[in-house]
């Protein structure tokens, strides 16, 4: 992805990559984390990144809106907004047959600064919204390793602050990171982790990538070695067993501590509404290492997060449910939708396949709740086109399928006892394809060729 050449190794080289192509707006205004920044940032919600400068009684700046617009994570990797989705995929799917193993280090960037007081009330840790439980790590990579194994996973996950070396977080149920904890909780253990904030793109990414095109026993990292096209650079950590990403801005090292519960929450979630607030997981923090001048990283929670995710997680399962039914060309997660709502197009040779492509994106997707096929005239990446699908060549009595009391993403606020109701629309033209169907089309032409007054 040649992310070398162009400077994009560090989160430097992203805001002096951004400022080049004027997609980065600098507030020099002192602004003060506590409800302020996240108000002023969500005025750029989904447009250019933003880094503000000074932040009030603290000494490094927050860059927000690294995830937020599709074009521009399509401008870092170098391909169109359209493209996106295959490079993505075709790098996890290069990984998955020719992975690469880290190189670990003694000291790196990350490391420069060994904090000598642990404070996470130090960072610059935004409280977003207003009814949030407190201040939130919302886009921090967390690395761990099975405790049997010693394979590494990466994920992303809500972090609370609510102590100088205390965080409560979510571990999702069906997380890999839940999994690893389950062990080492049933023998009394805590689980070691490294947090890594300030990371570039394939570190993130690789974090998010669903388990269908990640399985627990696969080395995450090499989606990041993968994409970056080099083996990626860890350092040793101070405290902990796990390793850190060695370019990463800081890194908080700790401890998921076993059967100790405390108060998580609210938060502002990817759905648009507060996730209670409830009896959590607990870290301990042990180490803060940093960059001698870190920028510090976060996310504003809301939709515009959902189309990165959805962006990743597409990317992720693409090759996983066309391996099940080929006849699929591509996905899309629908615009605003969260990461519930998946678009498949598919080329649909026989009558039937498109149940098929239903099933097998709720396989490869754990929480998608609604999937709609179309067919390959249809444009995925418009609402409008997808609808106008949906209206014409979806017969209510016969293309839904509705399956009940499947596994639901407890965020969500209709899932009750982890359960919801998936939806498959069928929106293809039925086999085998009659004229009435012909979608009516002008003459292609390029404006290039006319001469024009006003545009």
């Amino acid at each position: 992805m040649d992310f070398n050449a162009r400077g994009l190794t560090d989160l430097q080289g992203y805001i002096t990559f951004l400022e080049e192509n004027k997609l980065l707006v600098r507030v020099r205004t002192e602004v003060d984390a506590e409800l302020e920044l996240a108000g002023v940032a969500k005025k750029f919600e989904g447009h250019k990144v933003v880094l503000f400068e000074k932040v009030k009684d603290n000494n490094y700046p927050v860059l927000i809106g690294l995830y937020w617009n599709a074009d521009i994570i399509a401008k870092i990797f170098n391909c169109t907004r359209e493209q996106l989705p295959f490079v993505l995929a075709d790098e996890i799917r290069e990984w998955q047959k020719n992975p690469m193993e880290p190189i670990i280090l003694e000291s790196g960037p990350a490391n420069e600064i060994i904090e000598r007081e642990i404070d996470l009330y130090s960072l610059p840790v935004p409280h977003h919204s207003i009814h949030d439980g407190g201040r939130y790590l919302t886009s921090s990579v967390v690395i761990a390793k099975d405790p049997d194994t010693g394979v590494r996973n990466l994920s992303v996950h809500r972090m609370m602050v609510t102590g100088k070396r205390r965080c409560t977080l979510l571990l999702e149920e069906l997380g890999h990171l839940m999994d690893y904890y389950k062990r080492a909780e049933a023998k009394g253990e805590a689980l070691e982790i490294t947090v890594n904030n300030g990371i570039d793109y394939p570190v993130l990414m690789a974090g998010a990538v669903p388990a269908s095109a990640a399985p627990i026993d696969a080395d995450e990292l090499g989606i990041v070695s993968q994409m970056r096209g080099e083996p990626v650079n860890l350092i040793k950590a101070q405290t902990v067993g796990v390793e850190a990403i060695a370019n990463a801005q800081f890194v908080i090292e700790g401890r998921i501590l076993p059967v100790v519960r405390e108060p998580e929450g609210p938060y502002a979630e990817v759905t648009g509404y507060y996730a209670d607030r409830e009896d959590r997981w607990v870290l301990e923090v042990t180490a803060i290492t940093r960059r001698e001048k870190p920028v510090f990283e976060t996310i504003l929670s809301g939709q515009k997060v959902g189309l990165a995710y959805g962006l990743i997680a597409g990317a992720g399962a693409f090759y996983k449910i066309h391996s099940l039914v080929p006849e699929v060309t591509a996905v899309h997660f629908a615009d605003g939708s969260v990461p519930y709502h998946l678009i498949v197009r598919m080329n649909k040779v026989h009558e039937g396949s498109q149940r098929n492509a239903i099933m097998a994106a709720f396989i490869a997707l754990a929480f998608v709740k609604t999937v709609t096929v179309v067919d390959d005239d249809v444009n995925i990446y418009s609402p409008e086109d997808v609808d106008w699908a949906v209206q014409t060549r979806c017969c209510y009595e016969t293309d839904l399928l509705l399956i009940p009391n499947s596994t639901g993403h407890r965020l969500n606020p209709m899932v009750k006892d982890d359960k919801w109701t998936r939806l498959g629309i069928d929106a293809t033209v039925p086999l085998p394809r009659t004229n009435k169907f012909n979608r009516a089309t002008v003459k292609k032409v390029s404006l290039s060729d006319y001469e024009l007054i006003g545009e």
